[in-house]
């Protein structure tokens, strides 16, 4: 499982640099790789060059949000069959209505969740793909 685990992918859509910095500890200690995209752009160009295993992606960023990042993820053939959780501090039921249907697997609010459960979560998730 170890070695099946090291080969996964995961990149963090997010342009809160110490958050970012919080989950690539975690997942690393974890035995992904991860990839850290600053902004929606940065993030549609990262899923097409490192084909990740799974994207976490924030909702509030510069250039292009992240429910629009979704929608474009997930309208592209190269990238539509990557997972993603939605990984934000909008909480509003809309909002994950929203994501759920623009194809979200999941929606994490950061405050109610610690990095170890949000791993636990992409496990899940990657074990079902």
């Amino acid at each position: 499982m170890a070695e099946e685990v090291k080969k996964m992918t995961v990149l963090i859509v997010d342009d809160d640099a110490f958050l970012s910095g919080i989950y690539t500890t975690k997942l690393e200690m974890e035995g992904f790789r991860v990839v850290v995209a600053r902004d929606g752009e940065e993030g549609l160009q990262a899923a097409k060059t490192e084909k990740p295993s799974i994207i976490l992606l924030d909702v509030l960023m510069p250039k292009l949000d992240g429910f629009e990042t979704l929608k474009r993820l997930k309208a592209d053939s190269e990238t539509k069959s990557i997972p993603v959780i939605m990984l934000t501090n909008l909480g509003q039921k809309e909002d994950i209505e929203q994501a759920k249907a623009d194809g979200a697997e999941d929606y994490l609010i950061k405050a109610h969740f610690v990095p170890a459960e949000a791993v636990e979560k992409i496990r899940d998730i990657l074990k079902k793909s």
